[in-house]
């Protein structure tokens, strides 16, 4: 009888002790897109902080990239355009190809693939990481949607950066 007192409190000191996790803590799983559809429903506001393409994808719309999302507690928002071994090492990039791509989302991140067609940012902080290519103009809202923007090395831009 003792051992079970003794059990049942350590578990609810344990309890007691445990922090809670709230909304904001929580962090929601990759959206994955593989067609169409679900591309645009990951690009979203019901989407993910992050939206996993592992294939070459190809559509004819306009594509709206909208939604806070919140990774460990940072504001961020992530397409990721491959795959990656055991050490997070790119070991396969795909293109993504659309008309148009406007980046809504604040904190916004391009990684490691290709984006084929004009990217419209009307956020700020938006960045291309280390070996994504965009295949065509980005275009920017505002001068403070520009000046946030980074392009890291290994990253590029075929064509222009513009202010609109």
């Amino acid at each position: 009888m003792k051992l079970k007192t003794i059990g049942l409190f350590l578990v609810i000191f344990a309890l007691v002790l445990t922090p809670m996790a709230n909304a904001q803590d929580t962090v929601s799983s990759a959206s994955r897109a593989t067609d169409q559809e679900s591309l645009i429903t990951a690009l979203g506001e019901e989407g993910a902080w992050i939206v996993i393409i592992q294939q070459d994808l190809a559509t004819d719309k306009n594509l709206v990239l909208e939604g806070e999302f919140s990774n460990n507690g940072e504001v961020v928002r992530e397409i990721a355009l491959y795959t990656s071994d055991e050490n997070h090492n790119v070991d396969q990039r795909f293109t993504l190809k659309a008309p148009k791509l406007t980046v809504k989302s604040p904190n916004t991140i391009l990684a490691a693939g290709t984006f084929e067609g004009d990217i419209y940012v009307e956020s700020n902080n938006f960045t291309l990481a280390d070996g994504f290519t965009v295949e065509g103009n980005v275009y920017f809202e505002n001068e403070e949607a520009k000046a946030t923007f980074k392009i890291q090395s290994g990253a590029s831009v075929t064509g222009n950066l513009v202010l609109e």
